[in-house]
């Protein structure tokens, strides 16, 4: 439960959902978390009451996809906490469209936040994660995995993301960096309704959920954290380059 007291770790989309369920375990676990958002009053929230973690939370508040932001929040952490022993790419957005409905615009969106941003962030942490041996995870999806109709744009963004996983983590092994990803099935988190989805809707999708996963059940952000946790801590020393369900089953599913 210590193992990552004094840790230096980066968590994007820290403030809602998966990424915000990570940072705050880390935390708990010792580690010093630069909390990235573009929500200031959400990463005040979280940073004004610190009972629950033993280690440091600072809050970054950027656009992961503007020009200079992965220097900055590297530059942050660095200056912040000395170095990088984690990054975990959890920020990601979704829109629904079929080919003939998805214009540039949506997909432009898609890959900007979705495997741009991640990719950027992770060639400026470079020499900072050579230096202390760490570990990136990303936060992909069951959807990088296995084809979904209606949500192209949001498919393929998630199977560059795995694959983007994949190539980083041969290139980096040399350094001792170990790479991997976590491919989450429907989780109850903010980001299919900011994807467009009203409540109405939302509620029907999660019931919907309850049929498509094999476990009966949409899953919870902490319970992949746990996993995101898993694949940075020294028990996963000798993984590198894996991209893992933790979907309830849903990728061992056909069309239904």
């Amino acid at each position: 439960m210590s193992q990552f007291t004094g840790k230096s770790v980066i968590v994007t989309g820290a403030t809602s959902g998966i990424g915000r369920a990570a940072a705050l375990e880390f935390a708990r676990r010792g580690a010093n978390v630069l909390l990235v958002g573009r929500s200031a009053d959400a990463l005040r929230e979280m940073t004004a009451d610190p009972s629950a973690a033993t280690g440091r939370l600072v809050a970054c508040d950027a656009d992961i996809t503007a020009d200079g932001a992965a220097e900055r929040i590297v530059t942050a952490a660095v200056t912040a906490f000395g170095g990088i022993d984690v990054l975990v790419n959890a920020a990601g957005v979704i829109a629904t469209g079929t080919i003939d409905a998805t214009d540039d615009a949506k997909w432009d969106a898609m890959m900007g936040v979705n495997v741009r941003a991640p990719f950027r962030l992770m060639r400026a942490a470079v020499p900072h994660l050579k230096e202390r041996k760490g570990s990136v995870v990303n936060v992909s999806s069951v959807n990088g995995l296995r084809a979904f109709a209606g949500v192209l744009a949001y498919n393929v963004s998630k199977a560059a993301m795995d694959h983007l996983t994949r190539c980083t983590a041969l290139e980096m092994a040399p350094f001792g960096v170990r790479v991997n990803g976590v491919n989450p099935g429907v989780t109850i988190t903010n980001l299919h309704k900011r994807g467009g989805m009203d409540e109405t809707a939302y509620a029907a999708f999660l019931q919907r959920s309850k049929e498509t996963h094999p476990l009966g059940r949409p899953g919870q952000p902490e319970e992949v954290a746990a996993m995101i946790l898993f694949l940075a801590s020294d028990d996963a020393a000798w993984m590198t380059g894996e991209t893992i369900a933790v979907d309830g089953g849903r990728h061992l599913t056909c069309l239904r």
